[in-house]
């Protein structure tokens, strides 16, 4: 028999992204737009899972994977329900002004698990939503419709409300308390929150915010890399997917002379090395099996023992150098590697594909 030759390293990639986009399909609720957190049975809605489900509807379309009609109709239901449901400061509504919470009812959208309002992600969802506007351009009804509504999705958010009178952006809100009692500081995906936040034709955030924030970054130096620090993987992802960073410098950059898509190279140089060196000498690590990010994991949590005496973390966001790490592998934060440092990430999927094909 002839043997199959492999995948060429496109068809490798579009297998993966088809796969990847075939989620959103199947988590939706078609009714509403809404989309499920993670595809376990009874799944509440995740805001944020949205907002990367309307920014994955042009690039279905593209790439043939979606008609342009079903793709429209899909984000018409998602935005016409954020406009619609409740914003107030009741304990079941679906926001309050203009953010929503972080997780809702598949069905109704009302909040679940006395979540909180979330600023970051809702700017995830804000991302789609404006992503959406800028790809559906056409002129037909639906379409006109679909920017119109966009636009008021992002011009209702009173982001200064969300500064609290603080330096910094709230992290969140809850009707039975108030606000959190932490605010978005130190480096983290929170770059495209400030972003929106400036930016707002309506309410933009005030005052030297987004100075505030970075003057709570951590520059480190880790295995002769200089960057701007962050432990999970994710962090150096998300605001990368609606923001071209190359070359962009803000004052903090500048003064180290870097940018933030070449600090996310730099962190995935890291998370490669400490596989290498492994130093809880966990089985598995290596320079092609690498990647600690926030997932879902083995859990050893029991009802009455300390967490700090735990091994085993079951979700949580696993980060490098300084941790956590159980010895948990983000498959999923090695693929979304792949614009930063191509040369070494391909070589680390096509590893993990054939150590672990299940």
């Amino acid at each position: 028999m002839t043997p199959i030759p492999p995948l060429t390293d496109e068809a490798l990639l579009d297998q993966l992204q088809q796969a990847a986009f075939d989620y959103f399909l199947q988590t939706v609720n078609p009714l509403n737009g809404l989309v499920a957190d993670t595809s376990r049975d009874n799944s509440p809605v995740s805001i944020a899972v949205v907002g990367f489900a309307l920014s994955s509807y042009p690039v279905a379309v593209e790439r043939g994977w979606m008609k342009r009609a079903d793709a429209v109709q899909r984000s018409l239901a998602a935005l016409r329900f954020f406009r619609d449901s409740e914003q107030s400061g009741s304990p079941t509504a679906t926001g309050f002004k203009g953010f929503y919470y972080h997780f809702l009812d598949m069905r109704t959208g009302a909040r679940v698990w006395q979540s909180e309002l979330s600023m970051i992600d809702t700017a995830l969802l804000i991302a789609g939503v404006l992503t959406a506007s800028l790809y559906f351009t056409a002129e037909s009804a639906d379409e006109i419709e679909l920017r119109e509504l966009a636009g008021f999705l992002y011009r209702r958010i009173d982001w200064r409300w969300a500064q609290d009178d603080g330096d910094t952006i709230c992290q969140g809100w809850k009707p039975e308390c108030g606000y959190l009692h932490y605010g978005w500081e130190g480096y983290s995906e929170a770059i495209l929150l400030y972003v929106l936040a400036m930016g707002s034709p309506t309410h933009p955030i005030v005052g030297d915010c987004y100075q505030a924030w970075t003057a709570t970054y951590q520059w480190e130096n880790l295995y002769d890399h200089d960057y701007l620090y962050a432990g999970p993987l994710f962090v150096h992802h998300f605001s990368h997917a609606w923001i071209d960073l190359r070359g962009i410098r803000d004052s903090f950059m500048r003064g180290k002379r870097s940018d933030y898509f070449e600090n996310s190279r730099r962190a995935v140089c890291i998370h490669r090395e400490y596989a290498q060196r492994n130093p809880h000498e966990f089985a598995g690590y290596d320079q092609n099996c690498w990647g600690l990010s926030a997932c879902d994991g083995p859990s050893d949590e029991q009802p009455g023992v300390p967490n700090e005496t735990r091994r085993l973390f079951g979700y949580a966001a696993r980060g490098v150098p300084f941790g956590p790490d159980d010895g948990t592998l983000s498959a999923p934060s090695v693929l979304a590697s792949l614009p930063f440092a191509p040369e070494v990430v391909l070589d680390a999927v096509r590893n993990m594909m054939a150590r672990y094909p299940e």
